[in-house]
Order: structure tokens, then sequence, then C-alpha cells
């Protein structure tokens, strides 16, 4: 842990603004990066959109596994709205000015979508358990009201929490430098700003990160490997092979997203590197809801005609 000493009152001032700096360090690819990050957040929006549509639209897509994945489209659509938006603005105008209230706003919108999107991923690895091991069971046990409370769950139970984790942020005091070495307003960059003892603030910040973030990520890893071994007993070889592979790539998402995130947050504040912040920032906030859609719904059968009788109106 980092114990800065208080510091007197006549070296505190009270910052009213941030600055973020991004990639400041790359000047010469300011203009490549806004319109790789502009694809990125168009391909992002139209996937999602798009998911979200159909599993709403067309009939043969009303299960509870679609029901979750349309509400998981339009968690991933809020989640990268809360960070990309702004650093393209930063991007393209190069003002890397941010109010505290504004930046305050951008953490707690990050902290509550990204909340809830790890909560929902284990609800629906849990939905998939419970259809491959206990097929009999699964119209009684994941009816459409245990769906909702699922769902909402998921959404409201971080609201409050994650309000409650801003505020004790940004109460602490800040003084010296007003520069945030980051793309968005995150935990850790912030904290390296605050004065005073900030035990207290790391304490909380560690158990919301094991909350939200290890217990879900524990249960999803739990719930796909109870789901691969029932798969390795099948008798089919083909069948097997591909249920094995779709579980394998979902994995794959659940543990980069899942990794990165549980390594920034998780880690001593003394051990925090600036740039391997941002970096491991990129795969939680960026690829893996770009990713996303292709993984859990453009490798569907389901999916894919749904999409083409849509394609075809």
């Amino acid at each position: 842990m980092n114990h800065q000493e208080k510091p007197t009152k006549d070296n505190l001032t009270e910052l009213m603004e941030f600055v973020l700096l991004g990639f400041a360090d790359m000047p010469h690819l300011q203009w490549f990066l806004f319109g790789l990050f502009l694809i990125i957040y168009i391909i992002i929006l139209m996937s999602n959109g798009t998911i979200f549509l159909i599993t709403k639209m067309d009939p043969t897509l009303q299960s509870p596994m679609y029901f979750f994945l349309s509400n998981f489209s339009f968690l991933e659509t809020c989640y990268v709205s809360a960070t990309l938006p702004r650093m393209l603005l930063t991007l393209g105008t190069q003002r890397r000015r941010i109010s505290l209230v504004a930046c305050a706003t951008q953490l707690c919108f990050v902290l509550i979508f990204g909340g809830a999107e790890c909560l929902l991923l284990a609800v629906m690895s849990y939905d998939r358990y419970v259809a491959i091991c206990n097929p009999l069971h699964y119209p009684l046990v994941m009816n459409h009201r245990v769906c909702i409370q699922l769902v909402t769950g998921s959404w409201n139970i971080g609201i409050p929490i994650m309000t409650g984790l801003t505020y004790q942020i940004f109460s602490l005091p800040f003084c010296g430098s007003n520069q945030i070495n980051h793309f968005f307003c995150d935990i850790p960059p912030i904290l390296k700003l605050a004065c005073g003892d900030i035990f207290a603030n790391e304490m909380l910040v560690y158990t919301v990160a094991v909350l939200f973030g290890m217990v879900p990520f524990l249960l999803t890893l739990g719930t796909y490997s109870k789901i691969i071994s029932i798969i390795l007993k099948l008798p089919a070889a083909t069948s097997r092979a591909k249920a094995f592979s779709t579980c394998s790539s979902h994995l794959m998402v659940v543990v980069l997203f899942f990794g990165s995130a549980i390594i920034t947050y998780l880690r001593p504040n003394s051990r925090h590197s600036e740039r391997t912040d941002k970096v491991l920032s990129l795969f939680y906030t960026i690829l893996t809801p770009m990713f996303n859609p292709m993984i859990y719904s453009l490798r569907n059968k389901d999916v894919i005609m749904a999409l083409r009788k849509l394609l075809c109106k």
C-alpha cells in the first residue's frame, strides 16, 4: 500500500478539473488512433444493436438465453459509450481538460456498467449450465420471472455501491498535479493524485473488486468447468467438438475481460504502472466488447438465420 504524507493546509489546493493525458505520448499517431477507435466504436454499436434488434423481433429467439443476450448487448453499448466518445473527443480536438464533476460521472457510469457486466456474465454462464447439465428442469428453473429478476439484479445491485465508491474517491483531497495519465477517469490513476492517507479507500476498492470481479469470475469458471465435463461425456465426437469449441471461445473472452479488470483493480497501488494500466484497460473497455458479439452471437446458427430473415425483408 502507498501511504502518502498528509499535506499541510497551505499546500492543499482544491482541484476543480483534471487533464486526461490519454495517448499524448504518441503525438504522431493521434489521427490514426482516432480513426481506429472510431471504427471500433461503430462496429460495437452496429453489432450489438443488430443483436438487440433481432432478439426482440424474431419469434424463434425468445428463450432465456437470448433474453440475457439482448440485455448483454444493450449493456455492452452503454459500457463502451461511457469511455469511447470522450476518448474520441480528446483525440480529435486535443482538448484534454475534464471537470471534476464530469470525471466523477464518467467513473461512476464505468463502474456501474462494468459491475453489471460482470454479474450478467455469471448469470449467462449459469443459464448455460442449467440448460446443458439439467435440461429437464430448465424451463422450470429459468422461467420468465426468474430471468427478469436475475437481469434486474445484475443491473441494479451495483448502482448504490458504485455510486458510494465514486463519492468516497472524489471526497478525497487532491493536491499537486491534476494530470490523469489515462484515456478515461479510472480509479488507480485518480488515487495517485489524492493527498493524505488513502488506505481506507484502497480497502474499499479491493472489497468491491472482489465482490464484483473475483466472485463472478470464479462462479463463471465453475459453471463452465461443469459444462465442459458434461460435454466431454457426449457420445458423438462431432457434437462434442462443436460444443467444446463454443465453450472455449466463451471462456477465452471471460478470462480476457475478468483477468485484465481484476489485475487492474486488485494489484497493490505501489505496483501500478501507468502504461500497463492503459493497455489492460483497452482489453476490458474496448477489445472484449468488440469481440463479444462475434463470439456470443454471430457463431450461433439461430442468430445467423434470424439475421438473414431480417435482411431479406
